[in-house]
């Protein structure tokens, strides 16, 4: 009777996976098919050289965090429009995208202005002198070529990724698949033809790579916008959304509550991941090649616990803003359980390959064999982060976004920063054990997670007043 009871409450039936599955599996293919062109664009300017691929490791450090915060800001308002699409509520949609693109704009003019005039300091902080491999200036120099080359592509990447949540929250998950997939099959073809110089192109290499994305990120613009403002009667909410940008106060000012915390929480926690780059780097550019190879390919095997995250806060925020209380609860343990359960295999899987994609690189072979052990470090940690990362999209899809900051960048800040920095300035321990370190104390934080899921305080159905609130806002402006 207690196994019968304990595989109800983890194990979903048939009905149960697929609607997960019809959610997750298109995003998986989304991110898997970036991830993976992701590895070979990394591969191909590892190619160039050991330089080459740490200058542009880190610019995309720079980059990683205008796009996590561009993620944060969109985060809280997408909150609202899961819950909004689980009430069928179009106009509270639409009121939802045009706050999501006022946040993009000032978040890329912020990005634009810092990334312009000061990328030559901020990639100066990771180059440090230790090591055998790797010249300062010359990484210094390919990394600053490519930063101001993605500055370009840095408006239509975020518009993409409004139009993006936008048909997700909607359980659309198709046309940000194709649109992003065509994007990268573009920049993967790019790539080849303008850091190796094919078929008459000229020979690049970093400024070749840059362009390729760019290019790659106007053509994702193009798929998305196009196909939302041709569908209009299967998303409404897309219908004249540029009418005007007025978001109803009552709303703005709730997103504002709820979302603040979530943009706030992306951006640190991003700068906190770039600050632990940081005091990695103090090992030397070999450190960073091994750890730019390392995170490569294991972001490619983390697409699962990532895609099946983004389900939880579609899947679990429908069901709230639906008030179908108790299923969220039951549908959310059932999707932790699958989460982790598929990194228990795909960790093994990162374990198996971790000695052999490192030899792909044409980089030393101090810098293979560091790699090869990095890549077990992050196999050992999969299951684990699976679990943080669904804890995390649970307690945001019913609003709890202040505990969500506290569980996620503020835990990184408090205890793995500090960490990091005591360890890389006052002692000579290795990058190795350095690193197994850091990353072990995420185990404190599955408990918080696990405590925090358990307690059932995000069980909340946030946007059952807020319509009527509007409702009578409109009501008092006419």
């Amino acid at each position: 009777m207690e196994k019968r009871s304990f595989l109800s409450k983890y194990i979903g039936n048939k009905a149960f996976y697929k609607a997960v599955l019809l959610i997750a599996v298109p995003v998986v293919i989304q991110n898997g098919v970036s991830q993976f062109v992701n590895v070979l664009d990394n591969l191909m300017v590892g190619r160039i050289g050991t330089e080459q691929m740490s200058g542009v490791a880190i610019a995309n450090q720079l980059i990683f965090v205008f796009n996590l915060t561009i993620f944060g800001g969109l985060s809280g308002a997408s909150i609202f429009g899961a819950q909004f699409a689980g009430k069928k509520d179009m106009d509270g949609i639409r009121h939802v995208l045009r706050f999501k693109l006022l946040i993009c704009a000032v978040i890329c003019a912020a990005a634009l202005l810092i990334l312009g005039f000061f990328h030559k300091p901020l990639l100066s902080l990771f180059l440090h002198e230790s090591g055998a491999e790797g010249d300062l200036q010359a990484t210094l120099a390919f990394g600053s070529k490519y930063v101001l080359i993605m500055l370009i592509g840095l408006v239509p990447s975020a518009i993409s990724m409004c139009y993006a949540f936008s048909l997700r929250e909607t359980g659309e998950t198709f046309i940000p698949m194709v649109g992003s997939g065509t994007a990268v099959l573009v920049n993967l073809l790019f790539n080849w033809l303008l850091i190796f110089g094919k078929l008459g192109f000229p020979a690049l290499g970093v400024s070749g790579a840059a362009i390729a994305t760019v290019i790659s990120r106007f053509v994702e613009l193009a798929i998305m916008v196009t196909y939302a403002h041709t569908h209009t009667k299967r998303f409404p909410f897309f219908k004249d959304v540029y009418r005007s940008f007025r978001v109803p106060k009552g709303l703005a000012k709730q997103i504002v509550i709820k979302g603040t915390p979530l943009l706030l929480n992306e951006a640190f926690w991003s700068l906190g991941m770039t600050t632990m780059m940081q005091c990695y780097s103090t090992r030397g550019i070999s450190a960073v090649a091994a750890l730019n190879i390392s995170s490569t390919v294991s972001n490619l095997f983390n697409i699962v616990f990532m895609s099946i995250g983004s389900s939880i806060g579609i899947i679990v925020g429908n069901l709230l803003g639906a008030n179908r209380l108790e299923e969220a609860k039951d549908t959310d343990k059932k999707i932790i359980a699958l989460s982790v359960c598929t990194c228990l295999f795909f960790g093994a899987a990162l374990a198996v390959a971790a000695p052999f994609i490192p030899k792909l690189y044409n980089t030393g072979d101090e810098v293979k064999a560091l790699a090869t052990r990095l890549l077990w470090v992050s196999a050992c940690m999969m299951p684990f982060n699976a679990f943080t990362h669904a804890c995390y999209f649970t307690l945001r899809s019913g609003g709890q976004t202040r505990i969500t900051m506290l569980f996620d960048s503020c835990f990184v800040w408090a205890l793995c920063i500090p960490a990091a920095f005591v360890l890389s300035r006052f002692t000579a321990l290795p990058i190795l054990p350095l690193y197994i370190v850091c990353c072990s104390l995420d185990l404190v934080k599955c408990v918080i997670g696990f405590l925090l899921v358990r307690s059932g305080r995000w069980v909340v159905n946030i946007v059952q007043s807020e319509r009527q609130a509007d409702a009578d806002e409109e009501n008092a402006d006419q």
